[in-house]
């Protein structure tokens, strides 16, 4: 009951003298001071949607304009050639009543001065958008750049000169295009080529050619007709049909994970790491809220990334539904929900509009883990919902918890700016058996223990008892690199900023008047602790079904693959498939995911690593094929992996495509036998690369341990998931290499 009193602002009583009014004034001034937070946030909003709207003009550039236009009239020459005598011959009559006819004169002047600014800022921001619109230099070699890339440069250079905010560039990114049927037909069969016999390939050739001659141009007007339409033509559909439609648990088969330092852990304290990690996420968010964040940029150059996906970072959930889920986001949050020995916890961060230190988080989050208080009937496990099927969960959603005490609780955790989970568990890279361990740790924040975690939410960070952290992450909302920047935002705020005593705890002060953290209620009927069971059992056995290996690799990394001349990435890739022929004495479809931001809304696209060239190096040098033989087929392998990435980046990619197609000819109700069987074979490798994004964050000359595994994610089916993350550390070249299979 104690926060419910420290939440009246005001008690009255009734005497026979009238009514007995008790104002707390320092309630009020907690509302006061949070109303005042809320309107500078609500004009910060207004500021950006100005500066981003005339971006990349800025609205200071307005007053030049009305100055350059008054300094010509005032010369005696009209630069507006009479359109400013035909705007003032237009003046409403009780203007012309009331100014005088020099005040008419500079009214017009004023209009036409505003109405040539804004011309040119159109003006300017379409440029932009060509100059965007431009891929041939990601074709070109590195080293032999053509006359036409550098004059695109230097023109991109000087549009992009002043600093722009966090989504400045979003109405000047193009849009996604469609490929030619052609095209795309043509390009998938040369991928299916060397995992198809003769026989099958030939089949395939002729459902391709009926598709093309028939169904597929029908279905191709469609799709034109949404790019036209839609900002993006692919990543509505692709979130709702790839994500939000399935009926299966997310935890695993959608959710990832991330790492926390691989050779270091900043303190040992469980609440000191919370406070620390909490605080920089929130300052995170702060950035993002303010636009303040530069936006992501194509490695070594100027070009822009959309930022589309940050928008729902912070204070986002996934509602379940019967046939399909909802993702729900709200504008802010002074709060985060904490999950500590089966109870559920609102922690508020802010205190009249101040975010709390540090060193206040730490002690509030202590406090947590000295509640000896016991969890109440069926709460223990309760987020056990969220890791089994959607259904049965969003049966339970809609009966038991849209009123009363669960309603209240479940929009705590719904509504936190993000999901805490302080484990009971010691994780980390430790002891005589590290790489055991490792694959422990991965495990535990890939699935935990299947209800101590609310996969549900755009984000949940894991602290554990030893002072060891990490993340589990919901993909409907955004792709891994998104998640990856603020993670490594987060770790190097934690270790190079933030810090810790000499003792461990966070710096700074503690008001100690601070209010315990909330504990939050709940009523679970028999009915719904059963139904936490039965998807506990569903989780459990899809967790168990998991092999998951981590394991550092020093020997070399991404500096001295380049110092022969050879894409890291494409390097890995055809290792990866070498490795699977030694395995397996075969090929097989292989995923390798592509971002495709170079669009505006754009999310990924797939590359199919295993192409013709890869496949004949691979044979010829377990063929004992000469070395100078082998080496030119590397070469060959290498640069068509390279122009199949590129092409994915630039919009020419497969799938994408063909996920469309068949999402349109579902919607026309007709059946196609090439798009079912395309998207009916199955991937039996999958691959991802996460190099790090914002090295200039972590000091490594100084600290070349402070280097995270990234993260890694889950099998959807039988399938190898082969994980990889590339570092250049102090010239010390390292991979380090996870692998997890089903």
């Amino acid at each position: 009951m104690a926060e419910a009193h420290q939440a009246v602002a005001f008690q009255f009583t009734i005497t026979p003298e009238g009514i007995d009014l008790q104002l707390s004034y320092q309630a009020l001034n907690q509302i006061y001071l949070s109303g005042v937070r809320s309107w500078k946030k609500r004009v910060s909003r207004i500021r950006n949607r100005v500066i981003k709207g005339v971006y990349p003009a800025s609205p200071s550039s307005w007053l030049f304009v009305v100055i350059a236009i008054l300094a010509t009239m005032y010369m005696r020459s009209d630069p507006s050639m009479g359109l400013i005598a035909k705007i003032q011959q237009h003046l409403p009559l009780s203007l012309h009543v009331s100014l005088s006819a020099q005040g008419q004169t500079m009214l017009s002047a004023l209009v036409f001065s505003t109405l040539l600014w804004f011309s040119l800022i159109l003006a300017l921001r379409f440029c932009l958008k060509l100059l965007l619109s431009y891929h041939q230099w990601i074709f070109e070699q590195h080293g032999r750049i053509s006359n036409t890339t550098k004059v695109w440069v230097t023109l991109l250079r000087l549009l992009s000169s002043r600093k722009p905010l966090l989504y400045s560039y979003q109405t000047s990114l193009p849009h996604l295009p469609v490929p030619a049927i052609k095209d795309t037909l043509s390009r998938y069969l040369e991928s299916v080529r060397p995992l198809l016999t003769d026989p099958k390939f030939k089949r395939m050739t002729e459902l391709a050619n009926q598709f093309e001659s028939n169904l597929g141009n029908r279905l191709q007007r469609y799709l034109k007709l949404k790019a036209l339409w839609a900002t993006n033509y692919v990543s509505d559909w692709w979130e709702e049909y790839i994500y939000l439609r399935s009926r299966s648990p997310i935890m695993v088969n959608s959710n990832y994970y991330g790492m926390d330092f691989l050779y270091v852990t900043p303190t040992p304290v469980q609440a000191a790491r919370a406070g620390n990690t909490i605080t920089a996420l929130l300052l995170y968010r702060r950035k993002v809220n303010r636009e303040e964040l530069k936006p992501s940029r194509v490695p070594g150059t100027v070009i822009p990334l959309c930022a589309a996906q940050c928008e729902r970072m912070f204070n986002t959930t996934r509602t379940p539904g019967t046939e399909t889920d909802v993702l729900q986001h709200w504008q802010d949050s002074e709060f985060v929900a904490v999950y500590h020995k089966g109870r559920y916890f609102r922690l508020w961060v802010y205190r009249a509009g101040r975010l709390l230190s540090p060193r206040e988080i730490e002690y509030q989050v202590q406090r947590i883990l000295d509640d000896p208080s016991p969890p109440q009937p069926g709460e223990e496990k309760l987020g056990a919902l969220t890791a089994g099927d959607r259904i049965p969960w969003s049966q339970m959603r809609k009966q038991y918890f849209s009123s009363g005490v669960n309603k209240r609780s479940l929009d705590a955790i719904e509504r936190a700016a993000f999901f805490v989970t302080l484990d009971n568990e010691e994780q980390g890279m430790r002891g005589e058996d590290p790489a055991g361990n490792l694959d422990r740790y991965a495990k535990s924040l890939l699935h935990g223990k299947c209800y101590d975690r609310w996969f549900d939410k755009s984000f949940s960070i894991v602290i554990y008892k030893n002072g060891k952290s990490g993340l589990n992450a919901e993909h409907s909302w955004a792709d891994a690199p998104t998640v990856a920047h603020l993670w490594e935002y987060t770790l190097a705020t934690d270790a190079f900023q933030l810090g810790y005593t000499e003792d461990g705890h966070c710096k700074g002060e503690v008001d100690r008047s601070l209010p315990h953290p909330q504990r939050l209620l709940w009523d679970i009927p028999s009915e719904v602790q059963a139904q936490v069971h039965s998807s506990l059992a569903v989780a459990q056995a899809l967790a168990d079904d998991v092999d998951c290996h981590v394991f550092p690799f020093s020997e070399f990394g991404k500096g001295r693959i380049k110092k022969l001349r050879i894409s890291p990435d494409a390097f890995i890739q055809i290792g990866l498939q070498l490795a699977y022929y030694r395995d397996r004495g075969g090929f097989c479809l292989t995923y390798e995911a592509s971002m495709t931001r170079l669009f505006r809304e754009g999310r990924t696209e797939t590359v199919r690593s295993c192409s013709n060239e890869s496949c004949a190096f691979v044979k010829a040098l377990e063929g004992g094929e000469a070395e100078e033989q082998c080496r030119c087929l590397f070469k060959l392998a290498s640069e068509r992996h390279q122009n199949l990435y590129r092409m994915a980046m630039t919009g020419a990619g497969i799938d994408r495509h063909l996920f469309c197609l068949y999402v349109v000819s579902k919607y026309l109700g007709v059946e196609s036998p090439f798009l079912k069987e395309v998207l009916s074979e199955p991937w039996r490798l999958s691959t991802s690369q996460t190099p790090v994004q914002q090295i200039e964050l972590f000091d490594l000359k100084n600290h070349p341990d402070y280097i995270s595994l990234g993260g890694g994610f889950g099998p959807v089916s039988n399938m190898y998931f082969p994980l990889a993350v590339i570092a250049n550390i102090d010239g010390k070249n390292k991979l380090g290499s996870g692998f997890s299979t089903d």
